[in-house]
């Protein structure tokens, strides 16, 4: 039977990830996100997702080695990024610059080091490439620095903080798989033809770069920019609504309840409140949002989203509104990749059927 987009077909069988929209949970290998990534690392989190199993000390070090050694780019891909007209977008070099890294060394190695090495270089390709494009100097990975600290290094030059390591590693950990959403789709079924691994991701990275898909929350940012102030929060919400506008950062196309994905923001927020301004704004307008448009629309059940309290966590941290995508895409790989593999362990290439309608 035909179904639109694909729309509650069910295409894989997967271990890694489940996203039940109406009672709002999503699981790593079984466990609740929120459940999962308390106490742990970018890095211990990964694992987990590639592997199904908790990294013990040696495992989290050997693996902190390896993204280590894989953050030098090869010289080919420095020269590339060079070469790009300044105006290619980020994600256009993203994928331009991946699609490029396959070389003699990398095709050596078994596909999950593959995958560790992608991970690695994606973000560092990402932040190179910002920084070439907006006539900045390009700046060497820091071995002292976690995989989240040093992406942030990369892109401004200045050592982030704490609070701000901690905020955007939580976003990170959150977004590094949501089910079969398009990207991971696409990944897979560029790995079911025995494609390579980079193929695959390079094929993740143009789908994520569709708005319907990966569009970053500029709009919620431009909502908090309008807002600017706790005292006119009431009044902007209230005008947008007379105005029959979109709410941005609230509803979702899975979750009939709260994204499960902004409750974590929201207590990463809590855990910073006083630290940014920003942060306090966006906890302070959700509850006014969330008054105002049960008031105007009842029965609609609208909730928070995870755009909602990502953007906050951007703007917080002074991510460029160019780079929210990308970003995306530096915890997203992770998923990406986990699903390539999965489907190298039990291929059967991907081959719908379509239905004709013409005369």
């Amino acid at each position: 039977m035909f179904q639109p987009g694909l729309k509650g077909v069910v295409a894989v069988q997967t271990a890694i990830a489940s996203v039940d929209g109406d009672i709002g949970e999503l699981r790593y290998r079984g466990q609740l996100v929120e459940t999962v990534i308390r106490g742990r690392s970018f890095e211990e989190t990964a694992y987990f997702l590639w592997y199904g199993q908790w990294p013990d000390d040696v495992q989290v070090e050997n693996l902190q080695h390896q993204l280590l050694s894989y953050r030098k780019l090869p010289a080919h891909i420095v020269e590339m990024a060079q070469l790009l007209p300044k105006e290619t977008s980020l994600m256009d070099a993203s994928r331009t610059l991946v699609s490029a890294y396959t070389h003699s060394e990398f095709q050596t190695l078994p596909s999950a080091e593959q995958a560790v090495a992608l991970t690695a270089a994606l973000p560092v390709m990402t932040a190179l490439f910002y920084r070439l494009q907006n006539g900045q100097q390009a700046l060497s990975p820091r071995d002292d620095l976690g995989h989240t600290a040093n992406y942030l290094w990369m892109i401004t030059g200045q050592p982030p903080t704490n609070g701000q390591t901690q905020a955007l590693e939580t976003y990170l950990k959150l977004t590094m798989e949501h089910g079969m959403n398009a990207s991971t789709f696409a990944a897979r079924v560029t790995i079911s033809t025995e494609s390579d691994l980079v193929s695959a991701v390079v094929s993740a990275l143009g789908t994520m770069k569709g708005p319907l898909h990966g569009g970053a929350p500029s709009g919620v940012i431009d909502l908090l920019d309008t807002i600017q102030t706790k005292d006119r929060i009431n009044a902007v919400i209230a005008d947008k609504l007379d105005r029959g506008e979109k709410i941005m950062g609230f509803g979702h196309r899975v979750y009939r309840t709260e994204d499960p994905r902004s409750i974590v923001l929201r207590k990463k927020c809590l855990e910073l409140q006083g630290e940014d301004s920003w942060l306090d704004l966006a906890i302070a307008a959700e509850s006014h949002i969330i008054k105002g448009l049960n008031a105007r629309k009842p029965g609609r059940a609208l909730y928070t989203n995870v755009e909602f309290y990502a953007a906050a966590i951007m703007r917080s941290i002074a991510m460029p509104t160019q780079l929210f995508t990308p970003t995306f895409s530096v915890a997203r790989i992770i998923g990406w990749t986990a699903h390539a593999l999965e489907q190298q362990d039990h291929n059967v290439i991907f081959r719908p059927q379509s239905e004709y309608i013409g005369t």
